[in-house]
């Protein structure tokens, strides 16, 4: 197998890529690198995100070896997921970006207000 090159559009990597740009990937690795939760626990733990999103970025992330999803024979059915070994090095190389995004959003929000009235004004 060739070297890895992100930058070639036929790279695998890009696919993984696709994975940790995704905004709910952060924040559900980062909610599950501190212990393993339920379901709706995930759910009302990250403010809109929707039911479909969430099952379906839970079943990319066990896909990716990220998480791990356990079920029990409970009435009704209890579903615990839980970050992997692989996931927890992702989470913490996550949670810097996260920092940084919380820490610097005040600076964002001035610099489009700023583009934004140059956009107007040049029209």
């Amino acid at each position: 197998m060739d070297q890895p090159d992100a930058f070639s559009a036929q790279c695998p990597t890009r696919q993984i890529l696709d994975r940790i740009a995704d905004k709910w990937t952060v924040l559900l690795l980062g909610l599950l690198a501190s212990r393993t939760m339920r379901f709706n626990e995930l759910r009302r733990g990250i403010d809109g995100l929707s039911q479909k999103v969430l099952s379906q970025t839970l079943k990319s992330l066990e896909r990716d070896g990220l998480v791990t999803r356990a079920a029990y024979p409970t009435v009704p059915v209890t579903v615990e997921y839980a970050i992997t070994d692989l996931g927890r090095t992702l989470a913490a190389t996550l949670e810097p970006l996260r920092l940084w995004a919380e820490g610097h959003m005040e600076a964002v929000e001035k610099a489009r207000i700023d583009f934004d009235q140059r956009q107007q004004a040049a029209a």
